[in-house]
C-alpha cells in the first residue's frame, strides 16, 4: 500500500502474542480442555468447532443455560480459571521479540501514541512484559473490557483511553481476527505473520500492510512517511 496522498499516524494499537511477544499458547490444546470441562454438563462431549476459544466457550454456556442457568453460570466460571491457567502457563514460557521495546521507544519518541490490546488476560501479559508501563500508554486485556476483540469496541476503548482519534490510527496484529478488529472499527490495519497466521492469510483477511515482524512493517510505514 503506497503512502502517497495519506496522513501521518497518531496511534498504533498492537495486538500482543505473536505481535509483540512469542506466541506460546496452545489454542487447540485449550479447546480441546474446554470440551472436558464441558462434558460433565451435557450428555455428550462437546465437540471443538471453527470458533475461536472464548467464543466457543459461550456458545456452551448459552446452551446449558436453557437447560440449567445454575450449571452454566459454574461451567462459565470453571472454563475462565482453565483459560487464566493456561494463558500463565504460557506467560511464563514466553518472551517479548527483541525488537519489541525499540519499536515501542521510537513510536513515543516520534509523539506517536502505542497501545495494546489482548483477548489474552492482563495478569499474563504483564508476567511477560513486566516493565510495559515504561513503553506504552495504555494497555486493555480481557479483564478490561465486556467484548474482546474483534468487536470493535475493544479498539475504540483503546482509543479513547489515550484520547487517539480514529481517523490517523493503526491496528497491527498476527492474525486475522485483528484485522477484523480494526476494519469493523474503521481504521487502517496491518499483519504480521510472526504469529501462527501466513503472509496470504492476512492479505486474505484485508489488511492495508503486511511485514514479517513489528520491525519490518515500523521500518515500511517509516519509508512512506507514516510514522
Amino acid at each position: 500500500m503506497s503512502g502517497s496522498g495519506l496522513h501521518r499516524l497518531g496511534c498504533i494499537v498492537f495486538d500482543f502474542d505473536g505481535t509483540l511477544a512469542e506466541l506460546r499458547l496452545d489454542f487447540g490444546e485449550m479447546k480441546r480442555r474446554l470440551g472436558q470441562v464441558g462434558s460433565r454438563y451435557f450428555s455428550f462431549d462437546p465437540c471443538p468447532d471453527t470458533l475461536p476459544a472464548l467464543e466457543w466457550l459461550e456458545t456452551l454456556v448459552a446452551q446449558l443455560r436453557k437447560i440449567d442457568a445454575a450449571a452454566a453460570v459454574e461451567l462459565r466460571h470453571r472454563a475462565h480459571a482453565l483459560i487464566v491457567d493456561m494463558e500463565l502457563e504460557a506467560a511464563h514460557q514466553g518472551a517479548l521479540f527483541p525488537f519489541t521495546r525499540n519499536v515501542l521507544t521510537d513510536l513515543t519518541a516520534k509523539n506517536i501514541k502505542p497501545v495494546i490490546i489482548t483477548r489474552n488476560c492482563e495478569q499474563a501479559v504483564r508476567i511477560v512484559f513486566p516493565d510495559l508501563d515504561r513503553y506504552c500508554l495504555g494497555l486493555l486485556a480481557r479483564d478490561h473490557v465486556p467484548r474482546v476483540k474483534p468487536d470493535p469496541d475493544h479498539l475504540f476503548r483503546a482509543l479513547q483511553r489515550v484520547a487517539a482519534p480514529a481517523r490517523n490510527a493503526l491496528m497491527v496484529g498476527d492474525h486475522p481476527l485483528d484485522i477484523q478488529t480494526g476494519k469493523r472499527a474503521g481504521i487502517l490495519t496491518a499483519g504480521v505473520w510472526s504469529g501462527r497466521a501466513s503472509q496470504q492469510d492476512l492479505i486474505d483477511s484485508g489488511a492495508h500492510w503486511t511485514a514479517r515482524n513489528c520491525l519490518e512493517l515500523m521500518q515500511t510505514l517509516e519509508a512512506q512517511q507514516r510514522i
